[in-house]
């Protein structure tokens, strides 16, 4: 158990440690305050739908029929249940302040879908569990983009569905349009790789960024008077949504790859990523962070444990 608990945490630590870095640039004066909005506008625009088709194109997984439907369909559901856990547990912590509710549920509703999984995948179950994962998460990204930016600025009645068009979600259906017209035989190599390129820096820029964002509001007196918050994202993010997907993944009659990507999605803490895109629709950065940090650090030892149970007891 020892020697299994020390080898996923060992897969888990070069994403903190990304962040740690983003965290002593930003202390240091390398990384300035002034650059986050450029930094993130890059993300959303260019990189993440560049990540998009990088994953998508090729991708023989998302070719066969039985792989179309489902895991979209359960990543979707799965932000949807974190919606709901989300929901509840602000009227249970009593997170009233309008600005502070839309944007705890929005973060604690969810999980790091990629930055974690993706390397805990190929250090499980290599082969085509990965290409079931993407399935996955490409429910859970129109999510993200859809219901789960709509918690964050639901309160704003003018530009909501506009803010909810945004190039991720276009890239999605976009990507899966050109992946079945078999894009990969006939895309010039060259734009291939600038999207591999530019898609590779998402995660490592965004996680930068997050470091940076944390340098900015981690303070005592943040965590002091933001107690309930950090609670509460850890009662729903780390205790209550694991319990219900885990449940799931042992109830549905799903195939063993896609019940082995929902125990891996299960045991996340809250997304990094939510950081970014609060900071870019104006949520409440510091109850962000709150949710995001607290279950990060708690993750560090839940992720393991929640992987060992998924294991032993789902996937036998």
């Amino acid at each position: 158990m020892m020697a299994q608990l020390v080898f996923l945490l060992q897969i888990v630590a070069p994403v903190f440690a990304v962040m740690a870095i983003g965290f002593g640039l930003r202390r240091a004066g390398v990384l300035s305050s002034e650059a986050d909005r450029s930094l993130t506008r890059l993300v959303i625009v260019v990189l993440a739908p560049c990540l998009i088709f990088d994953a998508i194109l090729g991708n023989e997984a998302l070719r066969h029929p039985e792989n179309w439907l489902l895991p979209p369909v359960l990543g979707f559901a799965s932000v949807a249940l974190g919606i709901i856990c989300a929901r509840l547990g602000a009227r249970v912590f009593r997170i009233a302040e309008e600005k502070q509710h839309h944007t705890f549920v929005f973060t604690a509703s969810l999980q790091n879908y990629s930055y974690i999984p993706l390397p805990i995948c190929a250090a499980l179950f290599p082969g085509d569990t990965m290409g079931i994962l993407f399935a996955f998460c490409l429910g859970v990204e129109v999510a993200f983009w859809s219901i789960a930016l709509w918690q964050l600025n639901g309160h704003e009645a003018q530009g909501r569905w506009r803010r909810m068009l945004n190039p991720p979600m276009v890239a999605i259906p976009l990507a899966l349009i050109l992946n079945g017209l078999s894009a990969k035989t006939w895309l010039p190599t060259a734009a291939e790789t600038t999207i591999h390129m530019l898609g590779t820096c998402a995660i490592p820029i965004a996680l930068l960024l997050s470091g940076a964002l944390v340098a900015d509001h981690l303070n005592v007196g943040a965590f002091r008077h933001g107690r309930r918050n950090i609670v509460a994202g850890i009662a729903v993010r780390i205790l209550v949504v694991p319990t219900l997907i885990m449940l799931l993944a042992w109830m549905l009659p799903v195939n063993e790859k896609l019940r082995a990507v929902l125990v891996m999605e299960a045991a996340m803490p809250a997304s990094i990523f939510s950081l970014v895109v609060t900071l870019a629709y104006g949520g409440d950065i510091r109850t962000a962070l709150q949710v995001v940090l607290g279950t990060s650090l708690v993750g560090l030892l839940s992720i393991p444990l929640w992987l060992g149970f998924g294991l032993h007891w789902i996937l036998r």
